[in-house]
């Protein structure tokens, strides 16, 4: 690839901000770089860490795991894996060990986007490099965590994920802070490369606290008959999250599926969406969003773009208020290139109906039991495709999730 011109891009940054979302100051967040020790044995990490990374999806026994890459702050302190065929380990790492790596780098997200991709690549904290060789299937999901441990500190990190062909490959990370951590930055950009007859189910859960920003950049490209599906979950306080990932569908029959799920406390300013474009023939995309308030704010964007003939596509966002202080905005967007896309959406933000709480308080239970199953099943998006093992624990993460979050 050509060469980044890094002082370019440094002036570039100082004034390049997002396309939409409120602005982040970067230069407010200390730059004091961490010193973890690496950690061999998981079963080590103290009690109240364990917590957190349990809520975020994060297994430190690995026994349904097929490996394990755990980063705090700017020091990578675990990377396992068990299966073969599987690889893990820092993209600094991938970077040394292979020369093609550079045909990864900064090709589904441009390095000059806005001025936090710029900061990712001018001031990098690892981040890390998951691959499946081609026809190799995860017997078991990689698991992988990107955690704050220090207040007020900043997180950079760089992420490239590839299946080859033939591939199938799960993987959950899960994003969160230490207990006394309540501010700080995490600028994350992740790349991913679905080859040809492969397939990444991605499942991310955030678990932040109230005073942090977070910035995640995500770009996927998608290559014939391949299949990307990605599963997102913030149901805990955040100061401002601003993501709004990208799938470009470039070979005939790829497919996109977006399955979102939104809960924003008072006090959290979520900017969130999917964007998807269908630019090969009979390629697919599903962008599905949840977003319920309880007090936060919430922008819901969708974008579904069909750039050639013989493509499908549908976006849903539904969105709950439950008090009045809260606000959802949703922002669907269809649009049509050529004749012969088929591309729809459907979006609806409103409350509880009454009608809804009585009947089941008709039925004996109260009214916080009744609007806690209303709330359980508006949640519950049913995604196709999750092997077992995964979906039990996106199940738990919500459990565990709703109980704190109501």
């Amino acid at each position: 690839m050509p060469k980044i011109d890094h002082k370019k891009l440094a002036k570039a940054a100082k004034e390049k901000k997002a396309a939409f979302g409120e602005d982040v100051d970067i230069k407010s967040f200390g730059k004091k770089k961490s010193s973890h020790a690496y950690i061999r044995d998981l079963s080590n990490i103290k009690e109240a860490e364990r917590e957190n990374l349990l809520t975020s999806g994060i297994d430190l026994t690995g026994k349904e795991r097929s490996g394990t890459y755990l980063q705090m702050d700017h020091n990578v302190v675990h990377c396992s894996v068990k299966q073969e065929g599987l690889e893990l380990m820092s993209v600094d790492q991938a970077r040394d060990k292979y020369s093609w790596f550079e045909d990864y780098w900064w090709k589904a997200v441009k390095v000059d986007a806005d001025k936090y991709t710029a900061q990712a690549e001018l001031e990098p904290h690892f981040g890390y490099f998951i691959r499946a060789q081609a026809g190799v299937e995860t017997i078991f999901p990689l698991q992988a965590c990107l955690y704050l441990g220090m207040q007020g500190t900043s997180q950079h990190v760089h992420n490239v994920i590839i299946a080859e062909e033939g591939a199938s490959l799960h993987i959950i990370t899960g994003c969160t802070v230490a207990k006394n951590v309540k501010a700080g930055l995490h600028l994350g950009v992740s790349e991913f490369y679905v080859k040809k007859n492969a397939k990444i189910t991605f499942t991310m859960v955030h678990n932040w606290a109230e005073d942090v920003s977070v910035r995640p950049r995500t770009g996927t490209i998608v290559e014939e008959n391949g299949l990307f599906l990605s599963n997102y979950i913030c149901m805990k306080p955040v100061k401002s999250l601003q993501m709004y990932p990208v799938s470009n569908l470039v070979g005939p029959g790829a497919t996109a599926r977006y399955n979102t799920i939104l809960v924003a406390p008072p006090g959290s300013n979520m900017d969130v969406g999917s964007k998807v474009v269908l630019a090969a023939p009979n390629t697919k995309a599903e962008v599905v969003a949840r977003t319920l308030t309880t007090g936060g704010n919430i922008i819901a964007r969708g974008q579904l773009i069909g750039e050639v003939k013989s493509v499908k596509a549908h976006l849903e966002c539904r969105g709950l208020i439950l008090k009045e202080s809260g606000m959802i905005h949703a922002i669907p967007e269809l649009i049509g290139k050529v004749s012969g896309v088929d591309l729809s959406h459907e979006a609806a933000v409103g409350k509880i109906a009454q009608e809804e709480i009585e009947y089941l308080m008709s039925r004996g239970i109260s009214r916080e039991e009744a609007t806690a199953t209303i709330v359980r099943g508006f949640l519950n998006v049913q995604i196709e495709g999750l092997p077992q093992v995964l979906k039990k624990e996106m199940d738990g993460i919500l459990d565990t999730l709703e109980k704190e979050a109501f």
